[in-house]
């Protein structure tokens, strides 16, 4: 008898068998794909936005795109003479970069603010230095000759114009309105929410800089 149930297995240890077999095969698709998800594509991915460029920062020094290699680069094209939504916006990325800082520092120390004008006339290295020491101090300012400013800006897709001057000479700049976050080898990776708040914007950063 004991050979018959060795060679002869009953139903009942068949479907044990089975059954056994089935929920092995069950836990190992959950693991499976807990672990080995694909990571989600970033919405830039592969557009050709960006590229090199060598400006000149708030101190007066020149700076390379090539100086952020291996950084996440988050940037923000503006003016510092703009009357509402410049200043709105960047506070909004800073209080997500400062939230980031506080609850990940390892990932803030990957990633570079930058505020890039497109009121190279007004916005001096000096002009600069003022505004963005307003925001963060790890936050970079680069401004540049009108020629420079306006090929970047072709670059990285940011419309600009410049408006009918007031009867006192001030001027207002119309501009695309985004924020951009760039991977570390200056790849586009996705526009970050930047008129709603702190919290939103380091959602966005921290979706897609890993």
């Amino acid at each position: 008898m004991a050979g018959r149930t060795m060679n002869n297995p009953s139903f009942f240890d068949r479907c044990t068998a089975a059954a056994a077999a089935v929920l092995l095969g069950i836990a190992s698709l959950a693991l499976s794909g807990c672990g080995g998800a694909a990571p989600e594509t970033p919405p830039l991915a592969g557009s050709s936005i960006g590229g090199p460029f060598t400006l000149t920062d708030q101190d007066g020094k020149k700076v390379s795109d090539t100086e952020f290699a291996g950084k996440y680069r988050l940037v923000y094209f503006g003016y510092t003479w703009c009357p509402d939504v410049c200043p709105v916006d960047v506070q909004n990325l800073m209080k997500g970069y400062r939230k980031i800082e506080a609850e990940n520092p390892a990932l803030a120390a990957k990633i570079q603010p930058i505020f890039i004008t497109i009121d190279p006339a007004r916005d001096t290295p000096a002009a600069l230095k003022q505004f963005v020491r307003a925001f963060h101090p790890k936050l970079i300012g680069l401004t540049g000759s009108e020629a420079e400013i306006a090929a970047v800006a072709k670059k990285f897709a940011i419309y600009h114009m410049k408006q009918d001057p007031r009867p006192d000479g001030t001027y207002l700049v119309d501009h695309a309105r985004q924020a951009m976050l760039f991977g570390p080898k200056g790849e586009p990776l996705a526009l970050i929410t930047q008129d709603k708040d702190g919290d939103t914007a380091a959602a966005d950063i921290e979706r897609w800089a890993r």
